[in-house]
């Protein structure tokens, strides 16, 4: 029986997705894109000062390596031969940058992750030296100047942290997005890695140029980065090099299979779900909310506060395609704080059972603009609100209006992509571990007033990296073209209030948005002073103490 379930797997692909908040390693059938077997592992984020996040890159390569051999341990027990597992592909979380040391293969300092403010001042200063009819920053990357990308934190890593410095000037530091690490320690680390990234995490950083698809001069004598740190930039789909188990892994038999599949998580899911046409679109809800039109193999400039990035190159001969693309810092990441900071919920999964409690937020809005706006507003001076407040408000509508929060930053960025690609969308393709949520679901297409559409099959970020990887040359197990591409089947959620009710809520909401802007005025957090701001550990949740004192029984759920 199992050789026979084997002789019908055929070639399997493996991919890790390394996340904000979790990594995992998935194995996907290649002929079918079934998800075969996986593990997960949460990752830590340390706040070592107020609107500071880092995590430890030796971590999560670890959470890395026991993904890898739990997944395999799972697939044996399947009956599954291991060795029928062909390529392997990267995803990852974008613009988190670790420094290491090459001869040594040791972090020189923590990851500092994407969501990190400390660099605030340092986006001041570089914004007075751009010319105002010369944005060239933007017109090179298709970014904002913004604490969000790799530049800023490489340049505070380069002028804070004395190892960063000494291994920089003694020609030992590499610098690279998780990406980058990850590849660099899977394929040898100090006996031969490969200091690689591709073209979607590579146009993450501000130093990249999105047309000539090259590391700019000028954007990192800008910035002050010395080139020779940068990792090489490959297209998302080619083999970088061989896995070499260095780890005391049980999984030796993935031990000379290529890497050949690199995609920013983004870009991923993109890929996953198959967004290969101009004017496709999807909004992933992972640790922030990421909506991505691709907009094919052009750029288009927003005016109405979106990025343009690089969506994915799929061989190194193959064209590029671009994306615009609505980023939201806070999605998934509110419900962690609940758990973590509050303690409402003691799991995740329970956010949906105290919304359905109530069924409403009885006009109680959330804000959570813990690292300020991201788009459209691009606001850093924005802060974390709960407004609308009364007496009868208890967890379970703070609960709603978190769910809810995630949908308004939603419509906030569909609304900015229609008005820049001029043809709305008719409905949105969603993926990310936040849509198991069904009433965060629901709440989506009646906030859009559009149909939500999930695939079955969630996992559809470490299945764009699967995609990849299995179709590099030198691999080619996995076909992309589109008659080949397996039908996926899919979940569809109606609008189920009437329009003005959609239209009311919405225009709340935007209310409470200008209610939480303007709040750091004096000082950016790269100062570290809790005084700008109440210091809960995550951050940045301003409620007046009137409020606090007034309600603080009832927000607990105590009669």
């Amino acid at each position: 029986m199992a050789a026979a379930k084997k002789a019908v797997l055929g070639p399997l692909v493996g991919a890790v997705d390394q996340g904000t908040s979790s990594t995992r390693f998935l194995v996907f059938n290649s002929k079918t894109a079934e998800l075969l077997s996986h593990h997960q592992v949460e990752i830590k984020q340390e706040f070592p000062r107020e609107g500071w996040v880092e995590q430890d890159p030796k971590e999560i390569l670890q959470s890395v390596y026991e993904c890898i051999e739990k997944t395999c341990e799972k697939l044996g027990q399947l009956n599954i031969d291991i060795s029928n597992i062909k390529a392997i592909g990267v995803s990852n979380q974008r613009e988190t940058t670790v420094v290491w040391d090459k001869l040594t293969g040791e972090p020189l300092y923590n990851a500092v992750v994407w969501l990190d403010l400390r660099t605030q001042s340092t986006v001041e200063n570089l914004s007075k030296r751009i010319p105002g009819n010369n944005n060239f920053v933007k017109s090179k990357t298709g970014l904002p100047l913004s604490t969000y990308f790799s530049a800023v934190k490489l340049r505070w890593l380069l002028d804070n942290v004395r190892k960063v410095q000494k291994a920089v000037e003694e020609n030992r530091a590499l610098f690279g997005t998780i990406d980058s690490w990850l590849i660099w320690s899977l394929t040898g680390g100090i006996n031969g890695g490969v200091h690689c990234t591709d073209v979607t995490n590579a146009s993450r950083t501000m130093l990249f140029n999105i047309h000539s698809l090259e590391w700019d001069k000028e954007l990192c004598e800008f910035f002050g980065i010395p080139m020779e740190i940068l990792p090489s930039v490959r297209s998302s789909s080619e083999i970088y090099g061989l896995m070499k188990i260095s780890h005391s892994l049980k999984a030796g038999a993935l031990e000379g299979v290529p890497i050949s599949g690199c995609l920013g998580d983004q870009s991923a899911a993109l890929v996953g779900q198959m967004c290969f046409q101009d004017g496709q679109a999807k909004n992933t809800y992972g640790t922030g909310c990421f909506l991505l039109c691709n907009t094919g193999h052009k750029c288009v400039f927003s005016e109405h506060g979106l990025l343009t990035t690089v969506a994915y190159k799929l061989g190194r001969d193959k064209p590029v395609y671009y994306a615009l693309e609505g980023s939201v810092a806070i999605a998934g990441a509110v419900i962690r704080w609940l758990r973590d900071n509050l303690g409402i919920i003691k799991s995740s999964e329970e956010i949906e059972k105290l919304a359905k409690e109530v069924g409403t937020s009885y006009g109680c809005y959330f804000v959570p603009a813990f690292s300020g706006l991201y788009a459209p507003y691009w606001e850093p001076s924005a802060r974390g609100i709960i407004c609308g407040l009364t007496q009868f408000t208890n967890k379970c509508h703070i609960a709603f209006a978190a769910l809810e929060a995630v949908c308004f930053q939603t419509r906030e960025i569909l609304d900015a992509m229609n008005r820049d690609c001029g043809i709305p969308l008719s409905h949105l393709q969603v993926d990310g571990g936040m849509t198991s949520n069904k009433i965060l679901m629901q709440l989506q297409a009646d906030i859009l007033y559009i149909p939500v559409v999930k695939p079955s099959m969630p996992e559809t970020t470490a299945l764009g990296a699967a995609m990849a990887a299995g179709a590099a040359e030198g691999v080619g197990v996995w076909s992309l073209e589109p008659e080949d591409l397996s039908a996926v089947t899919m979940e569809r959620f109606e609008p189920q209030i009437n329009a003005e009710e959609s239209e009311i809520r919405y225009s709340t909401w935007k209310k409470a948005v200008m209610k939480s802007i303007g709040w750091v005025t004096t000082q950016s957090p790269e100062s570290g002073d809790p005084s700008i701001f109440c210091s809960l550990p995550l951050g940045f949740f301003i409620v007046s103490s009137m409020v606090m004192l007034i309600g603080a029984r009832y927000i607990s759920g105590i009669p």
